[in-house]
């Protein structure tokens, strides 16, 4: 069985100690000055600075200067920390049926940033049952989806092969146990943790 070509970023399914991953995020900023599209399932980082004015989000609230980080999308690659992983943004009273933040908007993102919340995700290639353990890092060939509203971004097997590397974003823990997933195959559906956390200590891989 192939495995479909649907690539959705990362999504978290549960945390570390089997809890049941159960929803919880944390808001951060997008400024309109940020020229890049944002989709659920997106792996940000934070930059280092906050809203410089009042945010107002719809059916969210009011977030007063400097209660909220900005973030970017995350870059891809060896080396490359994350925060955490878009899971929804504020509604957007210019497109209420848009579920992605397009570029050059303001807008508030959830972001599950949690060191301990296991997302799933995409491989470009294949995943063998040997390279569980591993670190590896992401891949963007894939632009995010307008229509979905869901990421373009998958595991790199392909680019950049994984191994036991400390500063690599991902580290692989298992394979999707699933009917529609087909371990060792191309596209298979993979269990991960963010390794290279801005919010936790990388760990290298075995």
């Amino acid at each position: 069985m192939a495995n479909v070509d649907s690539p959705f970023g990362l999504k978290p399914v549960r945390h570390r100690n089997g809890a049941p991953y159960n929803g919880a995020t944390n808001p951060y900023y997008i400024p309109s000055s940020y020229g890049t599209a944002l989709f659920i399932g997106d792996a940000v980082k934070i930059t280092g600075t906050g809203n410089t004015a009042e945010v107002e989000a719809p059916g969210v609230g009011k977030f007063d200067v400097a209660t909220l980080r900005e973030i970017n999308s995350a870059t891809v690659g060896d080396g490359n920390a994350i925060t955490g992983v878009i899971v929804g943004f504020a509604p957007d009273p210019d497109g209420l049926n848009r579920i992605h933040n397009q570029a050059s908007t303001e807008r508030v993102a959830f972001v599950c940033d949690d060191p301990d919340v296991i997302f799933e995700i995409q491989a470009d290639g294949a995943i063998a049952a040997t390279q569980l353990g591993l670190n590896a890092v992401l891949i963007a060939t894939h632009s995010g989806d307008a229509n979905t509203g869901l990421s373009g971004m998958e595991l790199d097997t392909t680019s950049d092969v994984p191994a036991a590397d400390l500063s690599n974003q991902l580290t692989i823990l298992g394979q999707v146990n699933r009917a529609d997933n087909e371990p060792n195959l191309i596209h298979n559906k993979v269990l991960v943790k963010i390794n290279n956390h801005t919010e936790a200590h990388a760990v290298i891989g075995v």
